[in-house]
């Protein structure tokens, strides 16, 4: 419905819905292989030039990363971030945009710097995320795949 957003991770586009047959659609980058995921989640909060703090797993496969980064233009998730739910995923922002339309996240969906301030502005605090695979003529919640577990999990 108005107001949810649906990631259609195979083409690589985030629509913001604003009313039936109505969305606007932004490019994005999605997780790469052995990182994709699908489900749904709701927006639990929106921060503007974020810390990033990598996750543990990232650090292990990365161990020169820094513990946390303050946000900036040097900082991976950009200008703005978009929390879903208690996870660690996050539409955010980038300092790489060479990677927009790629697989190249550990999860997140990375957008345009400019895209993710536009939405930012539309995005309400507890809108329904739907993360599939093809949205090609669904509905936002025709795909009841497993969402990904909590941080605390």
């Amino acid at each position: 419905g108005a107001g949810s957003m649906v990631v259609d991770t195979r083409a690589r586009k985030l629509y913001y819905v604003i009313s039936t047959g109505s969305a606007y659609r932004y490019p994005i980058s999605v997780g790469r292989a052995g990182y994709k995921w699908y489900g749904t989640q709701k927006v639990s909060r929106v921060e503007s030039w974020p810390s990033w703090t990598p996750t543990p797993l990232m650090r292990k496969r990365q161990p020169y990363l820094p513990v946390t980064m303050r946000g900036g233009v040097r900082n991976p998730l950009g200008a703005k971030a978009i929390y879903l739910g208690s996870t660690y995923y996050r539409i955010h922002g980038t300092n790489q945009p060479r990677s927009i339309g790629r697989a190249a996240s550990s999860g997140c969906f990375r957008m345009m710097n400019k895209h993710v301030l536009h939405l930012a502005t539309l995005v309400q605090i507890g809108a329904t995320v739907h993360v599939v695979r093809s949205w090609k003529g669904r509905t936002a919640n025709s795909d009841q795949a497993p969402a990904p577990k909590d941080k605390k999990s």
